[in-house]
């Protein structure tokens, strides 16, 4: 499971011209995408990951801050781009294996206190995203 993490002053998840998910005030954007491998160890760490990674201001965690938390799937994390111009999904997993983990790290991020809203898993969604710092961090589980 990789996940990539934004600190963001604003993001936002568009699909067929309506706001699906919203942060409601400064937080992190995460974007999720998962491998045909992954199952529950994978998504307890990227959540804990996430709600405990001291990225915000005053060097405090989502958690600390009580800030909120955008999650998209994103399965292009797993393109792999070594060879030719077009880029191989192969490592991602497909959508029946990939909906219940990225749903699962929701629920586990929820779980831990914190206020989460999402995009839609396999919609074409218009993501948007004004990043603060810049600080964009990689995780992989």
């Amino acid at each position: 499971m990789r996940a990539v993490v934004q600190r963001a002053t604003r993001a936002s998840v568009t699909v067929a011209g309506e706001v699906v998910g919203a942060l409601p005030r400064p937080g992190l954007l995460v974007l999720v995408g998962v491998t045909h491998d992954d199952g529950p160890d994978q998504v307890e760490l990227i959540a804990r990951k996430v709600a405990d990674l001291r990225i915000l201001r005053d060097e405090r965690s989502a958690l600390d801050a009580g800030a909120p938390v955008l999650v998209v799937s994103q399965f292009t994390l797993y393109g792999d781009t070594r060879k030719g111009r077009r880029p191989t999904w192969n490592a991602a997993a497909p959508g029946p294996v990939a909906e219940p983990l990225v749903a699962a790290v929701v629920a586990a991020l929820r779980d831990r206190g914190l206020e989460v809203v999402t995009g839609v898993f396999g919609a074409d969604m218009a993501v948007e995203l004004v990043n603060d710092g810049p600080v964009t961090l990689l995780l992989e589980a």
